[in-house]
């Protein structure tokens, strides 16, 4: 059976020394906004809306990318991490996988307003460092929370 395999953006945001999760209910975990990449959308773009619709914040992309000066092109935004996460299979077979572009950034507040139909603000929750390490949250997100959190106060220096 072929694998299907979706482009997914995410974007761990922060503000003032900490960094945004919310508890997915279907993946029974704390996750950053994030999802698919729509047709003809650019990664960053997928990962800044989806940010926008499930906080209602504005998020500033923390990029360090330098600009290449291609005459018939554009730099974009490097992800900081591309992840390949296996959805669903069984013992012998992947059927379904997102390959993740993974983005920091800042944002002004911690006010989050999420659209309808997304996870209610309850769902919501700023870590800091030390929650982070003492939240009861997976492994990687853990990591690259507590490296979004660097990132930022490194690019307010």
């Amino acid at each position: 059976m072929e694998t299907t395999r979706h482009f997914t953006a995410t974007v761990y945001i922060v503000n003032d020394g900490a960094a945004a999760l919310h508890y997915h209910p279907k993946l029974g975990i704390h996750v950053p906004p994030g999802g698919h990449v729509d047709r003809d959308e650019i990664p960053h773009e997928a990962g800044l809306r989806e940010t926008r619709e499930e906080t209602g914040l504005d998020p500033s992309l923390i990029d360090d990318t330098d600009p290449v000066g291609a005459p018939a092109g554009e730099t974009l935004p490097r992800p900081r991490e591309q992840l390949l996460y296996d959805i669903d299979g069984d013992d012998r077979n992947v059927y379904h996988q997102h390959i993740d572009h993974v983005y920091f950034a800042t944002v002004p507040s911690r006010a989050i307003d999420p659209e309808p139909g997304e996870a209610g603000v309850d769902a919501w929750d700023w870590y800091d460092r030390e929650d982070l390490r003492a939240a009861d949250i997976d492994q990687d997100t853990t990591a690259l929370a507590l490296s979004a959190i660097e990132a930022a106060e490194n690019a307010d220096r």
